[in-house]
């Protein structure tokens, strides 16, 4: 599906260079051929112009005027041998009479563009009309054409992946939903069954502290099915102490961890600070972290939880001091499969990262992490949801 969807987008991609190239060429070809056609239209208004200066017969004069009165859209400034502005045509004289630079500014532009053509009138002393011109709107049309065409077609290509990448989150947020309901239900029947086990035990002579073992577990089964069964669903967010929670999970991992593992909880003095969570997933996004910081440790090390309270915000850091993720992993980390252990399906951070993003609408992200020093991840809540 990730190959078919790289090749369709690169398919998209060529095609749309290819169109955009074909009409950027072809759109300098035609500029090119309207230029030459204005240039030649003003060579012949100008040798119209001479025409008219120095005709001696009344029909050459008149066949000048109508060649010279046929130009009505290429814009054309007169001026003396001095470049001092005599006359002009095809420019804007509301712009004229209200902004004294406008003609200045107009004959700066067409003298960048174009040679003026000239008409000598005497050689000493030396008098002569200069004709600046510059050139219509539709050359303009054809010159901004292809970027207008380009700015369209990103425009295209951006909705097109904008529409493919909500679909394929749609349907991937349904496969996470699905697979989890179906571990959920599937984890109810043994439970259920195991629950029954240990209320015969509790009857019979086995020893109260085994069965009450056994009972945890199949609890710590309950809680397990009830988190998948929440995903996808609505959750039910809850006003709760955001320390207390972290603690209770930092306290359930301490027991499962080796002796040499030190854990510490800094909340900075704030013994409560309250915020929306749903309790079982939030604790579930703290084990992930936990259990992840234990691995990486091997064993041995300190495990730091700081929370701190922001005006809107609410940070909890989870560093360690294991081996730390490579500068390559630590974007791959959050992806689904993703995973550098020998067991596992590496989908803890991923969920970890829904249930805080989706479910919480805050932040799950990897803070800093360091080759054989260690990694911090942190969470952020905000204070209102």
């Amino acid at each position: 599906m990730i190959q078919q969807l790289l090749n369709w987008r690169s398919l998209v991609a060529i095609v749309a260079i290819a169109i955009v190239s074909g009409t950027i060429f072809y759109s300098q070809y035609l500029a090119k051929k309207i230029a030459r056609e204005e240039k030649r239209k003003v060579e012949q208004w100008v040798e119209a112009q001479r025409t008219i200066i120095k005709a001696n017969d009344q029909t050459s004069l008149n066949l000048a005027s109508m060649i010279s009165s046929e130009n009505k859209d290429i814009p054309i400034i007169e001026t003396n041998e001095h470049d001092s502005i005599m006359g002009y045509i095809n420019l804007d004289s509301a712009k004229s009479e209200k902004d004294k630079d406008y003609l200045a500014h107009q004959l700066r532009s067409f003298r960048s563009e174009n040679v003026p053509l000239e008409i000598k009138l005497s050689e000493n002393p030396y008098t002569a009309n200069r004709y600046y011109f510059g050139h219509t709107a539709l050359l303009d049309e054809v010159r901004y054409y292809p970027l207008i065409q380009l700015f369209i077609v990103a425009l295209f290509i951006f909705f097109a992946f904008y529409s493919i990448t909500v679909r394929n989150r749609a349907t991937q947020n349904q496969l996470w939903a699905g697979m989890a309901k179906e571990t959920a239900h599937q984890l109810g029947t043994p439970v259920s069954s195991l629950e029954g086990w240990v209320e015969m035990l509790k009857e019979s002579n086995t020893d109260p502290k085994t069965v009450s073992e056994i009972q945890k577990d199949v609890n710590r089964l309950k809680l397990v099915s009830d988190r998948f069964g929440k995903i996808g669903s609505k959750p039910h967010l809850e006003m709760l102490n955001v320390v207390a929670q972290v603690e209770h999970m930092v306290e359930y991992i301490r027991k499962r961890a080796t002796g040499k593992v030190h854990f510490v909880v800094d909340a900075h003095g704030s013994d409560n600070i309250p915020v929306q969570l749903s309790a079982p997933l939030f604790d579930w996004v703290i084990e992930n972290l936990l259990k992840n910081a234990l691995d990486a440790m091997e064993g041995k090390g300190d495990i730091k939880i700081d929370i701190k309270q922001q005006e809107k915000e609410i940070w909890i850091d989870v560093s360690d001091t294991g081996k730390g993720i490579s500068k390559n992993n630590i974007q791959r980390v959050f992806k689904p499969g993703f995973t550098t252990k020998k067991r596992g399906w590496g989908l803890g951070l991923s969920l970890s990262k829904r249930i805080i993003e989706q479910y919480h609408k805050g932040e799950l992200f990897v803070k800093q992490s360091e080759i054989g020093k260690g990694t911090i991840f942190r969470i952020v809540l905000r204070k209102q949801i």
